[in-house]
């Protein structure tokens, strides 16, 4: 059976990162309800009660199990857990001794939760730094710098902040890290790669890393390689949100793995955080791709339902209208007048 392939372009604006699109100080501004589900909106703060600048992990786990897990941006990270109940909160942060929550939501409201972090003084790493090894004050300074200024967007202002803080610190992790990141929202992919790699290499197996570098490769189209990185960083952590899920099943696409591809895209599509239009469209893609064309017509229905404004509108319905001039769904019953 020959297969109808959907031809999307590729999304470079999409990026594995822990630091979110913009400075965040409301649930609004964190995540995008979806429905009537709850959310937990998660402020992270020292001993003092200052907020955290630094990056700290917070994970969400219920009855032991993880179920989401963040990186905090200015002391804030937000979750919209699947079901209601009772879950735990994990924070972590280099400097500061892990701190456990519980968190009870019997109904579908917004949390507000505050987290107080104790200094370890048994730790070599300077608090609030992310990463292992010690930075000296004034590299921390710009990667902190740096850090905020990826999280508001600002990426002239974060390329001036790493500049600085990889001539102090050429050889941190961290600091390659961040650095890396600020090249992927610039859509310089190949400039990411190597300094992803030189991370890895300096510390191994960090699953943020494997999918950095992954995003990285799969916008370079080297997808073999894509592939290995992120399908590994999924094996260390699985529960890593959608947008790991979302950059698997897009390498699977397209290196033409249309079965794996789907699984994933479902897996990314059904997490409660996706709701980039992304996710829907390579949805479609795969759906179309194993023949499933009646699936693929509905996701893409929904879609143009639900986003009728925005840009990838217009490529959703040129691919329903291929879809049906092709002869592979039934047109779509408009109504009585």
């Amino acid at each position: 059976m020959r297969v109808t392939r959907i031809a999307l372009p590729l999304f470079v604006g999409l990026w594995l990162c822990p630091v979110p699109a913009a400075a965040q100080d409301s649930g609004d501004q964190g995540t995008m309800s979806r429905g009537d589900h709850a959310e937990i909106a998660v402020t992270v703060r020292e001993s003092s009660g200052e907020i955290i600048v630094a990056p700290a992990t917070v994970k969400l786990c219920k009855n032991g199990v993880p179920n989401d897990q963040s990186l905090t941006s200015h002391g804030r990270a937000f979750f919209i857990p699947r079901t209601l109940g009772d879950f735990t909160l994990i924070v972590e942060a280099a400097g500061y001794k892990t701190t456990q929550k519980d968190v009870s939501l019997p109904l579908a409201v917004r949390a507000e939760v505050d987290v107080y972090l104790q200094p370890d003084s048994a730790s070599n790493v300077t608090v609030g730094v992310p990463g292992k090894p010690v930075l000296a004050p004034k590299a921390k300074e710009a990667l902190v710098k740096g850090l905020q200024a990826l999280g508001a967007d600002k990426l002239d202002e974060a390329q001036k902040y790493m500049s600085e803080a990889m001539k102090l610190a050429p050889g941190n992790p961290e600091v390659l890290y961040v650095q890396g990141m600020v090249y992927m929202r610039r859509r310089e992919w190949a400039q990411a790669q190597p300094v992803f790699e030189k991370s890895n290499q300096i510390e191994p197996n960090q699953p943020r890393v494997l999918a950095a570098l992954g995003m990285a490769l799969s916008n370079q189209k080297k997808y073999d390689a894509a592939i290995a990185l992120l399908e590994k960083s999924l094996e260390l952590e699985p529960s890593q949100g959608w947008e790991t899920d979302w950059a698997l099943a897009k390498s699977y696409y397209y290196h033409e793995q249309y079965e794996q591809a789907l699984k994933m895209a479902q897996q990314a599509h059904a997490a409660p955080h996706a709701s980039a239009a992304q996710v829907d469209l390579l949805l479609a893609q795969c759906l179309t791709a194993v023949g499933r064309y009646e699936d693929s017509a509905q996701v893409l229905r929904e879609f143009l339902k639900n986003n009728p404004g925005i840009p990838e509108a217009a490529t959703a319905r040129h691919w329903l209208d291929g879809l049906m001039a092709d002869g592979k769904i039934h047109s779509e019953t408009k109504p009585s007048p």
